[in-house]
């Protein structure tokens, strides 16, 4: 129904009036009973016309953010082997522990990722260790141990942070590391008599720890006659000279004088290198024949049955790089490529110290958008804001020029933790990649291919969706991972 409004205005000269007539338009249909209808109406005039749809839309698409920042290397023949020097450093670093209630047990096993016992796998002589542990609670500031003090106990952090406190350069007090779950400290008491602690180390948290004293681990030693060959061949270095990375060294002379004998070596490769086959994320996509031969105006029913998919299938493909146990980055991040918060938050201090791990050509840094937000939270308080930088035509946050991307795919802890990863990439930088073949049969993306499995007896047809994938890290120092990041806290 049409309404008219008669508006009069007064401009400054008083002798001039204005008058404008505005026509509104009822955006609904009314029959007036005491005016008959003057034109067709707009319910009626819509079943003549035809709908604009728009495609399919799907919340969980993400802009994937590792998929493209990852160089793919082509495995043509399904798996990737990379080739390292001869390294003596094993095990992941790690101490597992199983609860029972409040009390705390090492997982026998477990002890071999102490440096003293690695390779030792006498599970009798390892059971009897882990039952002579004993647990204790350390409250927020309590001291574990103080510098100067005998050192004669190895501790395992089972629940909570520590720090420890250092002497700097100018008498001042330094914190020279951060402890979390799974760490330990003074495993070197096991091998070494006498020594004092060099640093002090205070309960951040309220913490867990179980500690082993040396008198208690020489009563088992005295005991195992292989326990103390094991001990003793690692006190005297068995494993062979190695360079601070943990490979085998290779013999240089510099800085000489004259003609003295130089040293022979040689490049030794480890003899058992990993090899990463690539893994697969399947689907079979079933459309009735019904549907595809009548419903394909304005779109094709196939088609964005398949487009939504393959979403689907490149959402899990990310999620599998990041925490796949066998080749997701945050399960292969090294030992020693890991740390903890110093504080709680992610904080700027934080990235620094993942950018002095991974210090040569970082690429970018990955983290949850909460995580994100949480550090620059952090930035805020300090008065610091991070440039943006350009990548790919999108303006992204970036801190000391690496580029801050968000990946939703990192787990975010009930306790409301998370962590944050830098990488570098590419095989000429012996960084991490990302791996596939292309070239599959059928293959509708590269890595993706999409197989005709044939038509039902009920008229239903099936497609094959499946995508190869895979992720290697060629040294350790390519990815570092920021851990116990807390998102949730606004103090």
């Amino acid at each position: 129904m049409l309404h008219s409004c008669w508006t009069l205005f007064r401009t400054l000269d008083i002798r001039r009036w204005v008058v404008f007539a505005v026509t509104v338009t009822d955006p609904v249909d009314s029959a007036n009973p005491e005016q008959p209808q003057l034109s067709l109406g707009r319910a009626a005039a819509r079943t003549l016309a035809t709908t604009t749809k728009s495609v399919p839309q799907m919340q969980g698409i993400t802009t994937r953010w590792l998929l493209k920042v990852l160089p793919w290397v082509e495995v043509s023949g399904g798996a990737y082997r990379v080739n390292r020097r001869l390294s003596y450093s094993v095990g992941d670093g790690r101490v597992t522990f199983a609860t029972t209630g409040a009390e705390v047990r090492v997982i026998p096993p477990e002890l071999g990722e102490l440096p003293p016992l690695r390779g030792y796998d006498d599970e009798e002589v390892l059971t009897e260790l882990a039952g002579r542990f004993v647990q204790h609670e350390f409250e927020p500031g309590d001291a574990l141990v103080e510098f100067g003090h005998q050192a004669d106990q190895v501790f395992l952090v089972a629940h909570g942070k520590i720090s420890k406190v250092g002497t700097g350069a100018y008498g001042d007090q330094t914190v020279l590391g951060t402890l979390a779950d799974g760490d330990y400290f003074g495993d070197t008491v096991l091998t070494t008599a006498d020594g004092i602690w060099e640093y002090t180390a205070k309960a951040v948290t309220a913490c867990t720890v179980l500690s082993l004293s040396r008198s208690e681990f020489q009563g088992v030693l005295e005991r195992s006659d292989s326990l103390r060959e094991h001990v003793a061949a690692v006190a005297e270095g068995a494993a062979g000279p190695a360079n601070d990375h943990g490979e085998a060294a290779i013999d240089v002379a510099s800085g000489h004088d004259g003609e003295p004998q130089l040293p022979g070596t040689f490049v030794d490769y480890d003899s058992a290198p990993r090899e990463y086959e690539l893994s697969v994320a399947q689907t079979v996509l079933r459309v009735h024949s019904r549907v595809a031969d009548l419903y394909n105006q304005p779109m094709n029913q196939i088609e964005q049955q398949l487009r939504l998919t393959v979403e689907a299938l490149r959402e899990r493909q990310e999620h599998e790089l990041v925490n796949n146990r066998d080749f997701g980055l945050l399960h292969n991040a090294d030992y020693a490529q890991r740390v903890s918060t110093r504080t709680g938050p992610p904080t700027p201090d934080d990235f620094d110290d993942l950018l002095s791990l991974v210090w040569k050509d970082p690429a970018v840094f990955l983290a949850h958008p909460k995580t994100i937000a949480a550090f620059g939270r952090e930035c805020n308080r300090r008065g610091v804001y991070p440039d943006a930088v350009d990548l790919g035509g999108h303006q992204v946050p970036a801190w000391r020029g690496v580029p801050v991307l968000p990946c939703n795919k990192i787990p975010v802890t009930d306790t409301r933790t998370s962590s944050v990863l830098l990488l570098r990439t590419g095989e000429q930088a012996q960084g991490v990649v990302g791996l596939h073949q292309t070239g599959l049969p059928d293959e509708y993306q590269p890595g993706l291919n999409v197989r005709f499995m044939g038509i039902s007896e009920q008229a239903i047809m099936s497609y094959l969706v499946s995508a190869y994938y895979s992720a290697a890290v060629l040294v350790p120092d390519a990815l570092a991972v920021l851990e116990n990041a807390e998102i949730g806290r606004g103090d």
